[in-house]
């Protein structure tokens, strides 16, 4: 079982160097329905390795200032509470069935958005490299709070929970955000202020699963173990739509455990 961990490792490292998304779309639904890990430790496990694995990244894109500072503590003004209501709000279960039954229904809503989203990616893309086109590539500092604001905080909160809940999402729905709130910020920018917002989110998510017991850590020395190899990779776009197919299907898998049977329309019709 140890050398499947370090595989799945090694799959999803290479799957996430093809296609430039995060991990957990392809990791959490790999060790729920691959492994038979428990959900919850599925969830927490995937976090903490999230937070450790994009951490490289993050300074990479912040020693190029290809970071929006700015954003990033915005999205963390409304997702840093979003996380810890989430947390709170899973330590005050009943009991460990009222858990799994709640990440179960979370992890299911945030896999298939993620189908969606990376399904659309391509055309999410080449919409915002015709928005550059037509105006001036510099982003205009902004003094104050604007409605742009509001609306990057209310989205960081629900952000937070999904993420805290499911391990997903930080990735792929937290760049279609910043895409379509910021068409003018350069791809890599975005890439680069999403990354840095999702490190702390998923350390403050993978923590508070810690606090409550759910994190497994040899678990996680595997994963990182075979995760090395797609750091030798370049993203692939018609891999990310393969991708954003596969998510969907796993989230309806997922849903399927608890018969619940909403988003099959979904995934279609992302084929």
């Amino acid at each position: 079982m140890e050398i499947g961990y370090v595989i799945a490792g090694a799959i999803v490292g290479v799957l996430v160097g093809f296609t430039g998304i995060g991990g957990g779309a392809l990791m959490t639904p790999m060790l729920i329905l691959g492994f038979g890990v428990p959900v919850v430790t599925a969830v927490s496990t995937d976090l903490a390795y999230a937070a450790i694995t994009k951490l490289a990244g993050s300074v990479a894109y912040a020693r190029q200032r290809l970071v929006a500072w700015r954003v990033v503590i915005l999205l963390l003004c409304g997702s840093v509470p979003g996380s810890l209501f989430a947390l709170h709000y899973l330590s005050a279960a009943e009991d460990l069935e009222s858990q799994v039954a709640l990440v179960n229904l979370i992890l299911g809503i945030s896999l298939v958005l993620t189908s969606v989203v990376l399904c659309l990616r391509g055309k999410i893309q080449r919409w915002q490299a015709a928005r550059q086109a037509d105006t001036d590539n510099t982003v205009q500092p902004v003094t104050g709070v604007g409605l742009k604001d509001l609306i990057l905080i209310a989205s960081g909160f629900v952000l937070g929970g999904l993420v805290t809940l499911s391990s997903i999402g930080a990735g792929a729905l937290g760049t279609a955000l910043l895409i379509l709130l910021f068409p003018r910020m350069s791809m890599r920018k975005i890439v680069g202020t999403d990354l840095a917002h999702a490190v702390v989110l998923t350390a403050v998510a993978g923590s508070g699963h810690y606090s409550l017991g759910n994190l497994d850590f040899v678990l996680l020395g595997y994963l990182l173990l075979g995760s090395l190899p797609g750091s030798f990779w370049e993203p692939a776009g018609k891999v990310s739509v393969f991708c954003g197919i596969a998510t969907g299907d796993c989230g309806i898998a997922v849903w399927h455990r608890r018969t619940f049977y909403a988003g099959v329309i979904i995934d279609k019709a992302c084929r």
